[in-house]
């Protein structure tokens, strides 16, 4: 079975200044299960313009105790590749991350795209599409996959808290 999590969230500030503060917002003291970030590819396109990103998250594993009981899954730190295209042309920012730890178990993918709100150009729409699949557990799969996806949904909203917390921190509350 697949689980999947859907966010639309709507800043109330530029496309600039809201890709600034979601390409840097970790680490925060705001997000304890984010360890530290690498960067570890950036190259602009010559042609396009468009730069991209290759970094490391190291998270930590917020599995309970009893479900870390299975050897694969008891590790101390999960680490997540995201890949990002920013288009400062087109105004568009695309992301893509995945899970790297346990690839032999499942598969987490999250794709994410920023861009002016059709509503309002000086806003910026937010929208990210999330998935799990539990494929190495048996019947342990379903009980990790609802885990999953309750996680997830709480991540989601906090990460949108903390988008909020920061924009607000760098510039000011938004404009009705």
């Amino acid at each position: 079975m697949v689980v999947t999590v859907d966010i639309r969230r709507t800043y109330k500030y530029p496309f600039e200044k809201v890709v600034d503060v979601y390409l840097n917002k970790y680490p925060t003291p705001k997000e304890k299960m984010v360890i530290g970030i690498k960067t570890v590819e950036e190259r602009q396109d010559g042609l396009t313009g468009v730069i991209y990103r290759r970094k490391i998250a190291t998270c930590a594993n917020v599995l309970p105790r009893f479900l870390r009981q299975l050897g694969a899954l008891q590790v101390d730190n999960v680490r997540l590749e995201e890949e990002s295209w920013l288009d400062v042309q087109r105004r568009v920012l695309d992301v893509q991350s995945r899970c790297l730890t346990w690839t032999h178990l499942a598969t987490m993918h999250e794709q994410a795209t920023l861009h002016p709100s059709p509503r309002n150009p000086t806003w910026t729409e937010f929208v990210q599409h999330g998935t799990v699949a539990v494929t190495g557990l048996g019947s342990l799969g379903r009980l990790v996959e609802m885990f999953a996806h309750t996680f997830l949904s709480q991540g989601a909203k906090r990460s949108v808290r903390i988008m909020d917390g920061l924009l607000e921190e760098r510039y000011g509350c938004p404009a009705p």
